[in-house]
């Protein structure tokens, strides 16, 4: 099987983009890693081209589909920031979302910290999505609110877990690799994307796209309809397999 892939990643209404992602294949294992930075003093756009470029180095020197793998990585993506952190104290509150998702020929596993989302297609539905780690998941889990109240509560943006916290440092990893098949299609967003573009547009734009290209550029167009002053950065990878 092949993987058709197309990237963007958008400063959207900001002056910079925090947003930071990229791939990198070696010997027919893909890792897809996507991160959304925060902190003043340009900390977040720091904090997440150093988890995306370690973790894709960690990678290239010992490619594996594993959750132990997977673990090491982000664990070095971990100990870069606050090493960095400990460098330049103006940096100390510098955090990031991260998204790891590596894919051989037959399987996919995944794993992520914060509220960047991980969603894959099968027969052009949703069968699986990743949860945030933040207040609003934790409330629609708890029954407080429902899961469609998340894009748009007033906590939206209070992550429980983040990478370059010491002391909440949890990452969340599929236990079991999923089996991929022809057709089948992934989406990496941060919440800048996710925010604008719903599950139900996600799936109908899949349902008349030929190609990861004209599937993200639909997606990116619904986004920009409710572009506002000061919107947030977007970042999407959007994968096919074929």
């Amino acid at each position: 099987m092949n993987l058709l892939t197309v990237s963007l990643s958008k400063p959207g209404g900001r002056k910079e983009n925090q947003d930071y992602c990229g791939y990198k294949t070696i010997n027919s294992i893909t890792c897809y890693v996507m991160a959304d930075g925060l902190g003043g003093h340009k900390g977040g756009a720091i904090a997440s081209k150093i988890a995306v470029e370690t973790i894709l180095k960690s990678f290239e020197s010992t490619p594996e589909l594993s959750v132990t793998a997977i673990e090491r990585y982000i664990e070095s993506a971990q100990t870069a920031i606050l090493s960095q952190q400990e460098i330049e104290p103006k940096l100390f509150n510098m955090r990031t979302t991260i998204l790891v998702f590596i894919v051989d020929q037959t399987r996919a596993l995944w794993a992520h910290i914060g509220d960047t989302r991980l969603y894959h297609f099968s027969k052009g539905s949703i069968v699986f999505q990743t949860k945030d780690h933040s207040l609003p998941q934790a409330m629609a889990d708890a029954g407080k609110i429902d899961i469609s109240e998340i894009r748009h509560h007033d906590d939206r943006n209070r992550l429980l877990r983040s990478l370059g916290n010491a002391e909440n440092f949890s990452i969340s990893i599929e236990k079991k690799c999923h089996q991929i098949q022809t057709s089948d299609a992934f989406l990496l967003c941060t919440d800048g994307f996710w925010e604008y573009v719903t599950e139900t547009d996600m799936e109908s734009d899949l349902s008349v796209s030929q190609t990861p290209v004209e599937w993200i550029e639909r997606m990116e167009a619904r986004l920009l309809e409710y572009e506002k002053i000061n919107f947030d950065n977007y970042s999407a990878i959007g994968i096919f397999v074929n």
